[in-house]
């Protein structure tokens, strides 16, 4: 007698964090084999870079992962960057770190909110919104848009932050260790959300770099590697962070690390308001940096050259370039090559969540099919940046 089932889960599943549709084979109530179905999400957006300037394409990273949208916009700004060899001022260069740990922050929390709600902690969903509330706000100050800032520029920064943010960041910096110890209070020493995380989804540090893990997925399996300190951007040599790493390789493990990734990415957003400095926040590019408004009103040539460079682009030169960052889930990679003129002739991003989600199948097999909601959400997966 067959005693083996197929069903499906999703892609309409609240718990699969977007429109993933995971066929899984059961015996009883086990998994025998789980095999993810993507590209219900599927957008184009890499083909999409081929036929925009390579300024109107920082629109389209903003909508990958959309929980980490500055993330986006820096790995591919950076990449654009070392193709044109400029260098950014230092003020731009920390405004970028500060608002990166920021936006991890967020991104974490909303993890934690629809991981704790996917297993019944229905307060923690609320706090973790009530607090990312307030880093949204920070963006929509000095953006103007709260889920699509498109906030960095090739050459820097859209503007210079508004008068009062660094004290409305420091208000922000002394309410967030009160919440943090309460999610501790709340989820560290839950008994039963100790038990739905144990032992559940293992993964050993060997298969995890077999994978191709990375973020806190790799570390929540005792591999200390973060982009930010082995092959550092944007300044971050100059902060002093650790790199939290567990090495009980499951659900629980992956969720320690995150939490304790936010207060690290405390500690750097500290850091960073007490290097800030009066100063540039675009690179002195003419060719490649919008002038500034003032200076449009006043000389002809800066009206000219913001209606050329807003009409036709920058060239930038032919060449190839990869540039990695570490995002709130890994490793975000981007990958791009020029033939010369002001339109890229490929894109490519390197995305943790589809690279993360590949070692779903792996983790999932001999769980429990309750266990895969727990599973799913400790990987941390946006289907808008594994679809495209």
């Amino acid at each position: 007698l067959d005693t083996q089932m197929t069903i499906s889960m999703g892609p309409q599943h609240p718990s699969t964090h977007g429109v993933l549709r995971l066929e899984l084979v059961l015996d009883g109530e086990m998994v025998v084999k789980c095999t993810p179905d993507i590209g219900y999400l599927h957008t184009g957006m890499e083909k999409l870079f081929e036929y925009r300037k390579y300024q109107q394409g920082i629109v389209i990273t903003d909508r990958m992962d959309y929980l980490n949208p500055l993330g986006n916009n820096l790995a591919y700004v950076m990449a654009v960057e070392k193709l044109l060899q400029i260098q950014i001022p230092e003020r731009a260069q920390i405004i970028r770190v500060l608002f990166c740990e920021l936006q991890r922050i967020a991104s974490h929390l909303v993890w934690l909110a629809t991981h704790a709600l996917d297993l019944g902690a229905m307060t923690v969903f609320f706090y973790c919104f009530r607090e990312r509330e307030k880093i949204m706000n920070l963006i929509e100050a000095a953006s103007g848009s709260r889920l699509t800032p498109s906030y960095f520029r090739v050459g820097g920064l859209m503007m210079d932050l508004p008068a009062g943010f660094e004290r409305r960041v420091k208000q922000f910096q002394d309410d967030l260790p009160k919440a943090l110890d309460e999610f501790d209070r709340l989820l560290t020493g839950n008994r039963i959300f100790q038990k739905r995380t144990q032992g559940v989804g293992y993964i050993s540090a060997e298969d995890a770099i077999d994978w191709g893990l990375s973020g806190p997925s790799l570390r929540g399996s005792g591999v200390k590697l973060d982009i930010r300190r082995a092959n550092p951007y944007t300044g971050y040599e100059q902060y002093d962070f650790e790199i939290p790493v567990e090495p009980d390789c499951d659900v629980w493990a992956r969720y320690l690390v995150r939490m304790r990734e936010m207060k690290e990415s405390h500690k750097i957003v500290k850091q960073a308001l007490s290097r800030l400095k009066p100063g540039p926040v675009k690179a002195d590019a003419p060719k490649v940096v919008l002038p500034d408004r003032e200076a449009m009103k006043t000389h002809m040539d800066a009206l000219i050259h913001h209606f050329l460079l807003i009409a036709e682009g920058f060239d930038v030169p032919a060449g190839e370039v990869y540039q990695p960052i570490e995002s709130s889930k890994g490793e975000l990679g981007v990958y791009i090559k020029s033939i010369g003129g002001p339109k890229p002739a490929r894109v490519h991003f390197r995305g943790p969540s589809f690279v993360n989600l590949s070692a779903l199948p792996h983790m999932s097999r001999g769980a429990m099919i309750a266990d895969i909601v727990a599973i799913i959400g400790s990987i941390d997966i946006v289907l808008g940046e594994i679809d495209r």
